[in-house]
């Protein structure tokens, strides 16, 4: 029988027309700032515009000690420093996913520098799944609108003169995004360095058949593509962390899913890491702000707010 032909995908085309266009044209190439928090291994970005003084926050991150409960601002004020010394003004504060490692910091860089508050359009999944695991209630909305913007898969924006496009590439979560900028993409948790691997699925919503396909979609980006990491753990043997490589370099050296790893075999191998590892440090309390768009539940009648601690329910 004829094998039924994959509809084209009109996304990815895009994505490598713009990112070819940027190739092309090296002084449009975006400028990236790298902030890199090692208490939670975190990076986030801000990409500018050479052309302007717009610019773009990617997944920024809030202090937060669990054992006091207290917060603090030290990571988002070194973005906020850099953007006003470098008179940059900020149109996105994006998210490439729930994050469950760390807490948000997009409220508070909004109320510092302003941008639109955005992630992919499945964070609504992700509502709902969380949103009953921590009895959310009623005034909880899980339609998404703690968010300026939702983007949709394939959906063009802009920071300045530079064309972002967004891909829906699930697995690690439903929700996750990556966001191609010029010649660069940031694929949050979907991959690591080279020698480290790729993201694990075992979170709910999350499936390594679907995380193979997505991490296809981004190594069919042209070779040259520069590549931005949510975060580096340091692979035995390297003694520095790193968060930028190529879509070249993910495609011939990746530990876990380089070309010629067949779906199967990744999937084994994924679910059988995953089985080893231990839950983040930071998930309750991450997931339970990061689904509210990094805000933190609203106070009690004694005007405190307070985090859930779900037990024997994960």
């Amino acid at each position: 029988m004829p094998q039924p032909i994959s509809p084209p995908d009109t996304a990815l085309a895009e994505a490598t027309s713009i990112i070819e266009q940027a190739l092309g044209a090296p002084a449009s190439r975006p400028q990236v700032r790298a902030f890199f928090d090692e208490a939670t291994f975190t990076v986030s970005y801000v990409v500018r515009d050479p052309a302007s003084s717009t610019c773009a926050i990617i997944d920024s991150v809030l202090d937060y000690d669990p054992a006091s409960g207290r917060t603090a601002h030290d990571s988002a004020d070194a973005v906020i420093a850099y953007v006003r010394d470098q008179g940059l003004e900020v149109a996105w504060q994006l998210e490439t996913h729930a994050h469950a490692d760390h807490l948000s910091a997009a409220p508070f860089l909004q109320n510092a520098l302003g941008g639109r508050l955005a992630i992919g359009e499945k964070i609504v999944q992700v509502q709902e799944t969380f949103g009953d695991l921590f009895n959310a209630g009623p005034r909880f909305a899980r339609d998404g609108r703690q968010f300026d913007h939702l983007f949709h898969d394939g959906e063009r924006f802009s920071i300045g003169a530079l064309q972002g496009l967004a891909l829906h590439v699930p697995g690690h979560t439903p929700a996750c995004m990556a966001y191609v900028i010029g010649d660069a993409v940031f694929v949050g948790d979907t991959l690591f360095m080279p020698d480290y691997g790729t993201a694990r699925c075992d979170f709910p919503g999350g499936d390594a058949a679907t995380l193979f396909s997505s991490i296809q979609r981004l190594l069919a980006l042209p070779d040259a593509t520069r590549v931005f990491l949510c975060h580096d753990y340091k692979a035995p043997g390297r003694e520095v962390f790193a968060w930028e490589t190529t879509i070249g370099a993910q495609r011939h050296n990746n530990v876990h899913v380089h070309e010629g790893v067949a779906q199967a075999e990744f999937v084994a191998l994924r679910e059988a890491r995953d089985r080893t590892l231990d839950m983040p440090r930071l998930i309750l309390p991450s997931v339970q702000v990061n689904m509210r768009g990094g805000h933190f539940p609203e106070p009690e009648d004694n005007g405190v707010r307070y985090l859930k601690i779900p037990l024997n329910a994960v």
